[in-house]
């Protein structure tokens, strides 16, 4: 029985191949693969070729069907132009690969904040670095990148604030915050992050550094740092500080000492001994935070405080408040503490900032070192030229008067010094004129007045500021030297304040307006030199030192988000 209902669908579908090339196709199909059953169209297509037309139009349809499916099977084929698109995907162009996977990473929306509180929202994946946030940040806003931008967690309901390292994973901080915390992100400039590298004679003082071990002549400050860095060897700092006595309000002045396994305290004065020793805080599950309002908050003797602050969220009794005499000390513990925590994986993101989160691993520590020495003799090298030329170039350069029809050589050194400063003084007061006044007298007035308002534009100039918001701004991107700003005096209305930091201290200088032959000047030096416009002097004490105790080299801005 079943093998005549197979001849009978066979002789249909031979019937239906005469009638409709489709079927035929489709039966042939089926025949190839030796089974009719697994067809499944093919009994509607049987039946519908053996019933006959019910009339003539009918007839005539399946004629146009017909004679339309053969113009289409005898149609030719148009070629491909983008064969490589239609490949297997194994062998696809555009492959798989190059575009990211559908929810492989979770996204989550964090708020970074600037300094003049405007904020910007951004979307970033779990997985982001403080540094990867930073270069988002920069590339939107079109800023410069010098590497000194840097991101801030701070915690204004304990007024404490710490540099988030650029490898740290921002949703792993923010997933530390408590809920009901009005904790922000800061994204600012912070010159001083990775200085030590560069001049760590500033940040380790010789009468807080000490070795565990003895040493062999005198240590420089690029060899104590090299011992940070290293495993095996570390220096210890030492010093008074004054530690805020747990679940009380008091401050007690204690001996500390800091070594790689944490930080400890003397009991029994300066005394180093292990049974004196008392543990105080380790540094692995503890984040270093800088006090803000050390006085205000935390009833500190000073305003040079820093607290360890476990990684989890806790309240104010899990705080270990500490507090330094001066700046440069505080600066020192919390350097050092820093480098005992992330040892090389600082120095990486210091050489390789956008190498990304790769850690650093053991096989690489010695060719860092071997780069970081490479590095410092070839500074080493590059000072000792500079100081070998300066003095060659010094010794052969001689004054000159051009004044007469014959030059000559001004031996008198008074001579030669009067000179410079009548030159300088006539230089300065043609370029009083420099935006051009075309000799008007109500165009010359209005020129000075220009002079005297254009450093508003300037980003380096804080309208309206006070010593100490000043002082902050400076602190905050880092007390590096020559870092600078420029501010109204509250003193006195008419005169204008340079403040800037040097050996890790800030120092004001005022600038006073003289007038000269009706015209105004701003000086820094009792009007020996002088300059028409803040601008002037800025890009004057930029390139010379002056009466300055160092060179003008960073400024310090409020930038928007």
């Amino acid at each position: 029985m079943t093998t005549s209902l197979q001849d009978g669908q066979s002789a249909a579908g031979r019937a239906a191949a005469r009638d409709s090339p489709l079927a035929a196709q489709v039966c042939g199909a089926a025949q190839g693969r030796g089974d009719a059953r697994d067809l499944v169209p093919a009994p509607w297509l049987h039946a519908r070729a053996l019933l006959p037309p019910p009339d003539g139009t009918r007839g005539c349809a399946a004629d146009r069907r017909k004679k339309k499916d053969l113009d289409v099977l005898e149609m030719p084929s148009i070629p491909n132009p983008f064969p490589e698109l239609c490949c297997s995907p194994f062998t696809s162009v555009l492959s798989a690969g190059l575009f990211p996977k559908a929810n492989s990473r979770k996204k989550q929306v964090i708020k970074v904040y600037s300094e003049d509180e405007t904020s910007r929202a951004l979307e970033v994946p779990s997985d982001i670095t403080a540094r990867d946030v930073c270069q988002l940040l920069i590339l939107k806003n079109h800023y410069i990148d010098d590497h000194s931008w840097t991101l801030f967690e701070h915690l204004p309901h304990i007024g404490l604030e710490r540099t988030i390292e650029d490898h740290e994973l921002v949703i792993e901080v923010l997933s530390n915050w408590g809920m009901e915390e009005e904790n922000k992100l800061y994204f600012r400039k912070n010159y001083a992050k990775y200085e030590f590298f560069k001049n760590p004679m500033y940040f380790f003082p010789e009468h807080m550094v000490s070795f565990a071990t003895e040493t062999n002549g005198e240590i420089s400050p690029t060899q104590i740092l090299q011992m940070f860095l290293s495993s095996s060897t570390y220096p210890e700092i030492h010093g008074f500080l004054h530690a805020k006595e747990q679940g009380k309000k008091s401050w007690k002045k204690i001996y500390f000492l800091l070594r790689r396994s944490g930080l400890y305290f003397s009991t029994k004065g300066t005394s180093k001994e292990p049974r004196h020793l008392q543990f105080f805080s380790e540094f692995g599950n503890s984040d270093i935070y800088v006090s803000l309002a050390g006085k205000k908050k935390h009833g500190a003797p000073t305003n040079y405080g820093f607290c360890f602050k476990p990684n989890k969220a806790g309240g104010p009794r899990d705080l270990k408040m500490l507090c330094a005499e001066e700046e440069q000390s505080r600066t020192c513990w919390v350097t050092a503490i820093r480098l005992f925590k992330y040892g090389m994986q600082l120095y990486q993101n210091y050489m390789h900032p956008y190498q990304g989160r790769s850690g650093c691993s053991s096989q690489s520590i010695s060719p860092m070192f071997q780069v970081l020495e490479k590095h410092t003799a070839l500074q080493e090298t590059q000072k000792m030229q500079a100081k070998i030329q300066r003095s060659i170039s010094e010794n052969s350069l001689v004054a000159m008067d051009f004044s007469g029809q014959k030059s000559r050589v001004i031996e008198n050194p008074t001579e030669a010094l009067s000179v410079a400063v009548e030159e300088g003084l006539a230089w300065r007061k043609k370029g009083c004129l420099r935006l051009g006044t075309h000799g008007s007298p109500t165009a010359s007035s209005q020129s000075c007045a220009t002079n005297m308002a254009i450093h508003r534009s300037q980003p380096w100039f804080h309208h309206k500021i006070s010593r100490e918001e000043a002082q902050r701004l400076i602190i905050q991107q880092g007390l590096v030297d020559g870092v600078f700003l420029v501010r109204d005096s509250q003193s006195n209305p008419k005169t204008f304040v340079l403040s800037m930091s040097h050996g890790q201290k800030i120092k004001h200088f005022q600038i006073i307006p003289v007038e000269d032959d009706g015209e105004m000047f701003h000086t820094l030096d009792d009007g020996h030199t002088r300059f028409t416009d803040l601008i002037q002097l800025v890009e004057f004490y930029q390139l010379n030192k002056g009466v300055l105790p160092c060179k003008l080299k960073h400024y310090c801005a409020r930038i928007a988000l």
